[in-house]
């Protein structure tokens, strides 16, 4: 159904999700009496599926008192399959994203959202035939 994911700040978060990793909105709850906001995203091609097929979504839960969130490194990360590696990962260092490990194999790279969630970034498909600077990039921080 959906992976929830709190987040500290709702435009920082949607900025990445949405501009930089192109999910869409699909709905949005304000819970004025839980003091919270939900947005559930989805990928472009599920967006229409999202509710009628049950689609998997992302939830952005984003309570309005403030709260600190550790890196999570116990949750993982979440996957997304990108039509092209080596282009996505170029746009998302355009955009200011670090790439915490660089695709050096054609096919698997990591970024961290503005809350340190790993995000896994898969090529669609079989993997592409490595290339520089790529290749040859050294992991940054951690991922």
């Amino acid at each position: 159904m959906h992976t929830m994911v709190r987040v500290g700040n709702i435009d920082k978060s949607l900025d990445f999700y949405c501009d930089k990793l192109g999910m869409q909105e699909v709905r949005r709850v304000d819970n004025e009496a839980g003091r919270y906001t939900l947005v559930f995203l989805a990928a472009p091609e599920d967006k229409g599926k999202a509710t009628s097929d049950k689609a998997p979504l992302l939830e952005l839960t984003y309570n309005w008192y403030p709260e600190v969130y550790g890196e999570g490194r116990n949750f993982g990360h979440l996957a997304f399959e990108v039509d092209d590696i080596y282009a996505t990962c170029a746009r998302l260092m355009k955009a200011g994203v670090t790439i915490n490990r660089p695709p050096r194999d054609g096919r698997m790279a990591f970024v961290r959202s503005p809350d340190n969630i790993s995000i896994e970034l898969l090529q669609k498909g079989a993997a592409q035939a490595k290339q520089e600077p790529w290749s040859s990039m050294p992991n940054t921080g951690k991922w």
